[in-house]
C-alpha cells in the first residue's frame, strides 16, 4: 500500500493550493481519509477528515471556512483545497487512511503518506 502526496509548494499569504493523495495497492472507498500537518518543531496535527459513506467532513478550528477536503473514490484519491493560506499553516502535510470513522486522532489511521511542504511566506 502507498499513498503519494503532491501539490505543496511556496506560496504567499492569500494565495491558494491544492493538495492531492493517491492511494495505491488497495482500495480505500470504504475507509476514511485524513489530513494532518507538522509544522517544524512541533507535534502533527488534525487537519481535516472525510467519511466514506455519507462523506462526512471535519475540520480543525483554524482551517474552517478557508480549507475544503474531499475525495474521489474511483481515483482512490483525497484532496486538500486550500485557500487563503497564513504563515501559520506553514507544515509539512500528511495524508491518510484506513480509519473506520472520519476521526481526528493519529492512531486510527493505519496508512500514511511521505508528506508534502507547503510554506506560506509573509
Amino acid at each position: 500500500v502507498q499513498l503519494v502526496e503532491s501539490g505543496g509548494g511556496l506560496v504567499q499569504a492569500g494565495d491558494s493550493l491544492r493538495l492531492s493523495c493517491v492511494a495505491s495497492g488497495r482500495s480505500f472507498s470504504r475507509y476514511a481519509m485524513g489530513w494532518f500537518r507538522q509544522a517544524p518543531g512541533k507535534e502533527r496535527e488534525f487537519v481535516a477528515a472525510i467519511g466514506w459513506l455519507d462523506g462526512r467532513t471535519y475540520y480543525r478550528d483554524s482551517v474552517k471556512g478557508r480549507f475544503t477536503i474531499s475525495r474521489d473514490n474511483a481515483k482512490n484519491a483525497e484532496y486538500l483545497q486550500m485557500n487563503s493560506l497564513k504563515p501559520e499553516d506553514t507544515a509539512v502535510y500528511y495524508c491518510a487512511t484506513g480509519a473506520v470513522e472520519p476521526t481526528t486522532m493519529e492512531t486510527d489511521y493505519d496508512y500514511w503518506g511521505q508528506g508534502t511542504q507547503v510554506i506560506v511566506s509573509s
